[in-house]
Formats: structure tokens, C-alpha cells, sequence
């Protein structure tokens, strides 16, 4: 894939690597190895990152989330670039989609997905943050987990945050946000050969059963590497940028004594080429 590059200064390269420092490969071999090793971008994301949060007409209730989401470490995680095409999956009210504007810039693009369902608490945020255009590269997409708004292959990089238990929740009035096994299927086929799934969660314990998703808001990492694998996808790295060995992982996400500061895993596949 031809992008821009932008070149790394010496201060980004350090801090590139601090922020990746505690990721881990999954061990790719031969073909897959090349492919992870050419189509990461040259970007310096502790730079993306601090003019993103500096942006002055940014909403300033994302401010309060910048220590605890690490957003340097988070971009390098991604491997988001300049010119790439990224396709967000529930967004929710935009705090990732301000750093992923930023770092594809005026020639990339940005698909802050939502389900329909989602507006009615996510909307007016949402419509402020847009407002007068200024993240000129985002478009809104409302639609189901299942049924995701992309053309065949038409996407270098999907990221999923804090949303893959929610395939297993069940809302009041008894409806699905999407069938998981064709949620992972939407985004092998949206994404180009060689594209990026990035996924950030939270933790359950190693077993937890699905309902988690629905009783705890958390998810087991092991069923999201399963169903990204049966879906075709190859798992290429992890990282711990926001564990917290402190959370027993076994209340939910919104109890006071770890709201904010749950433990969460981070997971980069590949589709391969």
C-alpha cells in the first residue's frame, strides 16, 4: 500500500518506542512476518497525539480521559497513518474518532459506525463534535454490528474499543446489536488484504462464559481471538498499555471501584494478503 510517510524525529522515536514497550508479537512466519513488517506506517504518534488533544475547539470532557486512554500508545497499537481509510467501530461519542482524524489526516478518512440505537445518548455529542465540519475526513454510519457500512475490502484499518462484549448483550426491549460470528465476517470482508483489526476490551476472567458481555460489560480476550480467527483474521500482537492487575475482573465495568480503571487488552490482527 502507497501512503504518505511522515519522518520520525528523534524525540518520536522514543517515544514510539516506550509507547509499544509492552507489546507482544504473535510470532508471524514467513509471508505474514513481511506483511506485519511493510505495512506498518512510519508515524510519529506521541506528535499525532499531542496536537490531537491539543486542539483547542476539541470538547473539552475529553480532556478528563487523555491520562488513563494513553493516546499515543494507543495510535502506535493501531498503526493508523496518513491517507489510510479507518473504519470505527462503535465509536460511541467520538473520543477515538478525534485522534483517528488526526492521524489519517486530510487525504484518510474516518467511519464513525454507531447502532441506530446508539444516538439517542450519543447524538448530541456527536453533532457538537462535528459541528461546521471541522473533522473534515469523518462521515456518521448508523448500522448494525452485522451489517457494517464499508465496501468489500475498502478499509486499511478497523478498530473496535471497549465494544466487542457488547455482541453478547441483550438490551431491554430484547434486541440484538448483531449476530458475532457475522460481526467478525463484516469486518474480514470491509477490510483490504493485509488491513489491521485493532481491538480494546474489558477483562474477564479466563473462562468467563459470553454472558459477561451482558452482566459485566467485560469479555474473555480468548473469545475475541476465536472469533476473529474463525473469521479468517491472524492474531499479530498485543499489549498490556492499559492492564490493571488491580481489577479482579469479576464486577462490572460501572461499578465505582473500577469504573475508569478496569482492566482492558489490547489485540492487533491481520487479514492476510
Amino acid at each position: 500500500m502507497r501512503r504518505p510517510i511522515l519522518l520520525l524525529s528523534a524525540c518520536g522515536l522514543a517515544a514510539a518506542a516506550c509507547a509499544q514497550k509492552s507489546e507482544t508479537r504473535a510470532a508471524p512466519v514467513g509471508e505474514d512476518s513481511a506483511i506485519a513488517a511493510a505495512a506498518a506506517p512510519a508515524v510519529d504518534y506521541a506528535a499525532v497525539a499531542a496536537a490531537a488533544v491539543a486542539d483547542a475547539r476539541r470538547p473539552e470532557a475529553d480532556r478528563a480521559e487523555d491520562e488513563r486512554r494513553k493516546p499515543a500508545a494507543a495510535l502506535a497499537f493501531f498503526q493508523v497513518g496518513p491517507g489510510m481509510t479507518v473504519f470505527e467501530i462503535e465509536a460511541g461519542a467520538g473520543w477515538y474518532t478525534e485522534l483517528l482524524s488526526h492521524a489519517t489526516g486530510p487525504s484518510g478518512a474516518v467511519v464513525m459506525q454507531n447502532p441506530a440505537g446508539f444516538h439517542a445518548f450519543v447524538g448530541e455529542q456527536i453533532d457538537a463534535r462535528l459541528a461546521g465540519g471541522r473533522l473534515s475526513n469523518v462521515r456518521q454510519s448508523q448500522s448494525p454490528f452485522d451489517a457494517l457500512d464499508a465496501a468489500d475490502a475498502g478499509v486499511d484499518v478497523v478498530t473496535w474499543v471497549q465494544g466487542p462484549h457488547d455482541l453478547y448483550y441483550t438490551p431491554e426491549d430484547g434486541a440484538s446489536l448483531g449476530d458475532p460470528a457475522r460481526a467478525f465476517a463484516e469486518i474480514f470482508r470491509i477490510l483490504k488484504p493485509g488491513g489491521v483489526f485493532a481491538v480494546i476490551d474489558h477483562s474477564a476472567l479466563a473462562g468467563a462464559p459470553e454472558s459477561s458481555g451482558h452482566d459485566l460489560h467485560r469479555i474473555d480476550r480468548a473469545i475475541v481471538v476465536r472469533m476473529a480467527e474463525q473469521a479468517g483474521l491472524r492474531l499479530e500482537a498485543e499489549s498490556d498499555f492499559l492492564a490493571n492487575p488491580d481489577d479482579p475482573r469479576t464486577m462490572t465495568v460501572f461499578d465505582p471501584a473500577i469504573r475508569g480503571r478496569t482492566d482492558q487488552f489490547a489485540l492487533r490482527f491481520r487479514k492476510p494478503r
